[in-house]
């Protein structure tokens, strides 16, 4: 690199050396800097002894190779190869200039391109057996490589991304237990061998489908959309959904995505029935979700029913109608007790009259006995 000069290029972060099984990928980094902007090309360099460095691209290797770069306030690129084998181990590297006779043809660039080296190592992956047995309500989950690692450290076993059990053993042998039905337990479990790099192996616990609905009962109103749901918890996943209704008929008719009033929407595990416009005479009844795998069938049972528009008025016209009774009951009441209430007031207008008069009786008896 040219010291104190505009042009000068530098670089950033450089490729670091990796360890890579047959079949992995590997990554490798390179950022650069310089005025202008530098250009990065990536370099490859294999073991064998006639062998010399020629240029990566984009798409190399049958495709297996792939260089993102961006030029920004400085310079990226990355190099990812997939699907490693034992040909691609060797010397990557990373190559920066900001020369603008760079590549040309037979001028030499003034300023040279400055490199940052990588050694990939691919090693042949070892073969790990596993298998899975059935025995007394127990599952037995074994990994057992057939070719011996130099250095394994211990072991560990996942499951959905979680460790479920760890070991320091040395034994090209690990195998892990757990309590419960096949069913109730399938899915992709991995055996993980500590070594450098890393080995690792799928154990697939695998059934039909054990297909649940997410509600064994669904309720909706006439002229609205009915949702019919079913999922599968299981593995592996569903390749096929099948809707069909139980009419009267003693077999089931199959329900065809987008007949009638009828749409259907599957994506892998997980299957959705809408029916439009439900009819309380027509779509009632009980509904089922097949799902089909490579080991089987599995399926579950929806039932539908209907309520009509009106059905959400009862509650609102029974509280009129108790409201209703009511007010009669008291209007009855009322007018039953007013008669009484007028007559006792008549007597107790009379009885001052009836008082009055014997007065009058008394008076005059006195005034014949005076005479």
């Amino acid at each position: 690199m040219a010291g104190g000069d505009a042009l000068a290029t530098g670089f950033i972060k450089s490729p670091l050396s990796q360890k890579r099984l047959t079949q992995d990928s590997v990554e490798l980094y390179c950022e650069a800097i310089g005025n202008p902007i530098p250009e990065i090309q990536w370099w490859f360099e294999g073991n064998e002894p006639n062998e010399t460095y020629a240029q990566l691209w984009d798409g190399a290797r049958q495709d297996r190779v792939k260089i993102n770069a961006t030029y920004n306030l400085h310079s990226t690129s990355t190099i990812y190869i997939a699907n490693l084998t034992s040909d691609d181990s060797g010397m990557y590297e990373c190559r920066a200039s900001n020369d603008p006779d760079r590549n040309h043809l037979s001028k030499s660039p003034k300023v040279k391109w400055i490199r940052s080296q990588a050694n990939v190592f691919v090693i042949e992956r070892p073969q790990v057996k596993t298998d899975v047995t059935d025995a007394s309500g127990k599952l037995h989950l074994t990994c057992n490589m057939s070719t011996p690692y130099a250095d394994i450290k211990g072991h560990e076993w996942m499951h959905g991304g979680k460790i479920l059990q760890t070991d320091a053993e040395s034994s090209a042998f690990t195998s892990y237990i757990i309590e419960g039905k096949m069913e109730e337990h399938s899915g992709i479990y991995e055996c993980v061998y500590k070594t450098d790099p890393v080995i690792k192996a799928q154990v697939n616990i695998s059934v039909p489908p054990q297909v649940m609905a997410y509600k064994k009962s669904e309720h909706g109103n006439e002229g609205d959309t009915g949702v019919l749901t079913c999922k599968n918890p299981s593995f592996p996943p569903v390749s096929s959904w099948i809707w069909y209704k139980n009419g009267q008929e003693v077999r089931a008719v199959p329900i065809i995505n987008g007949s009638g009033r009828y749409i259907i929407k599957s994506s892998g595990n997980k299957t959705e029935l809408r029916i439009l416009k439900l009819n309380i005479e027509e779509d009632a009844g009980d509904y089922h979700c097949n799902a089909t795998n490579s080991y089987g069938m599995g399926g579950a049972t929806v039932n539908l029913r209907v309520r009509s528009r009106l059905a959400a008025l009862w509650p609102f016209l029974g509280i009129v109608a108790e409201v209703l009774v009511l007010v009669t009951i008291i209007f009855i009441y009322e007018k039953r007790r007013k008669p009484d209430e007028v007559l006792d007031d008549d007597d107790g207008g009379s009885a001052p009259l009836k008082s009055n008069a014997t007065n009058h009786k008394d008076k005059n008896v006195r005034q014949r006995n005076a005479n």
